[in-house]
């Protein structure tokens, strides 16, 4: 895995499994598989990525279209319609001519056949569907990467909480954790990674809904998957959301943790590398 270090900023902080469908079990402490939910068991894992449904395609971006949408020139010519799961700006992310990669999907009778998985900006990788951060740190905690969220004994996704909301990762031990993933995709210059890439009205409302979660004494987590290869420190960007990032600063002030991670890059799989800090400029 190509995974970039983090000298300057601080010593890197890593550190688990086997898979039930839609569930996966991280090594550590005894207890039962539950419907929806992971636990964690005495056992040594083996799987500690998360692979591509398929080997990537590479291709030149041709444009980006509709927000879910965009043709790519494949290496024999074919321009395809590509799925991109991405809603945001993508600001940073989209240079058209760019090289570009995509999984083929597994369904044939889906109606697009590849999703769009990575951009290639002056030779650096960018992991651009953010469906994947979720199960990225999923597997973080299964092979101990994430020592600030160590120890606990269960982890439930997509958990109601607060007002019409859910949480991506509920864990629960002596103290349970209610953990917000997010997907940063945008270069903020100075090798920082910065989010969000448009206004998210969303993400205002999860750091509130941690607050209230740390007010009653539960931990709170906001937790950043940096998805850009070089990224050594993650800030908010203030110049495209400065609400989010007045937010971001009351919640840390509040309580909430404010935690990040480099993804690091494979030929077929990504996987969750060194923690690095999250920043907040005056």
């Amino acid at each position: 895995m190509a995974c970039l270090t983090a000298r300057g900023f601080g010593p890197a902080r890593r550190q688990y499994g086997s898979r039930h469908g839609n569930e996966f079990v991280p090594s550590g402490h005894s207890t039962h598989i539950f419907p929806g939910r992971l636990t964690l068991e005495n056992r040594s894992g083996h799987g500690d990525r998360v692979e591509f449904p398929s080997p990537l395609v590479r291709g030149v971006l041709v444009r980006r279209y509709k927000r879910f949408f965009a043709d790519v020139r494949l290496e024999g010519g074919e321009v395809v319609a590509a799925h991109c799961a991405n809603p945001g700006s993508m600001k940073t992310c989209i240079v058209e001519g760019g090289t570009v990669w995509l999984s083929r999907a597994q369904n044939p009778n889906r109606k697009l056949r590849f999703t769009w998985e990575l951009a290639e900006i002056d030779g650096r990788r960018v992991y651009v569907n953010p469906s994947g951060a979720n199960q990225l740190t999923l597997e973080g905690l299964k092979q101990r990467r994430i020592p600030a969220l160590a120890g606990y004994d269960l982890v439930s996704r997509e958990v109601p909480y607060g007002v019409s909301s859910r949480i991506d990762l509920l864990l629960t031990g002596p103290r349970r954790c209610y953990v917000e993933v997010k997907n940063v995709t945008m270069d903020g210059g100075d090798s920082r990674g910065a989010f969000p890439d448009s206004v998210t009205d969303r993400g205002r409302k999860h750091l509130h809904e941690l607050i209230a979660v740390a007010a009653r004494g539960d931990r709170a987590v906001m937790f950043f998957c940096a998805s850009r290869e070089g990224t050594l420190a993650v800030v908010p960007a203030d110049v495209i959301d400065p609400q989010y990032g007045k937010a971001l600063r009351l919640a840390q002030a509040q309580g909430v943790e404010l935690l990040a991670h480099q993804v690091c890059f494979g030929e077929r799989a990504l996987s969750l590398g060194q923690e690095i800090p999250v920043l907040l400029p005056s």
